[in-house]
């Protein structure tokens, strides 16, 4: 299957803890953070990103069991990429949603604007790189 069509099927099939965060998400665009869902980069799926502050956010749910390694592995090389992954419990979303959008709109806030970051000129004749 192709990606864009991948990720259009993961969309159509949320997970109940993915649906609910998507909903409690929606209210921090008001605040500008604009997030994407089930949003394809390098041969990953990730459930949920606000590109402009690099911010991934993950629902660890019953379909995540024994796959630490993995997630591990897939956290590391999101990593190198300048992204932050935060990993939340699919029982938190459930019984903690306020706390977890509270949780994730501090890491939002206290991440820097990547677009600015991308948008800076170079410095003089290549000085300090």
């Amino acid at each position: 299957m192709a990606t864009i069509a991948k990720a259009r099927a993961m969309r159509r099939a949320m997970s109940p803890p993915e649906a609910s965060l998507w909903v409690a998400l929606r209210p921090l665009r008001a605040k500008g953070f604009l997030f994407r869902r089930q949003h394809p980069l390098r041969g990953y799926f990730l459930d949920f990103v606000c590109l402009d502050r690099g911010i991934i956010v993950e629902v660890d749910g019953s379909s995540h069991a024994g796959r630490g390694d993995w997630d591990h592995d897939r956290d590391a090389a999101i990593a190198r990429l300048g992204l932050k992954t935060l990993r939340v419990q699919a029982i938190d979303v459930r019984d903690r949603i306020g706390d977890v959008i509270d949780w994730i709109a501090r890491e939002l806030e206290a991440a820097p604007t990547r677009l600015t970051q991308e948008r800076q000129p170079p410095s003089p004749a290549g000085e300090g790189e």
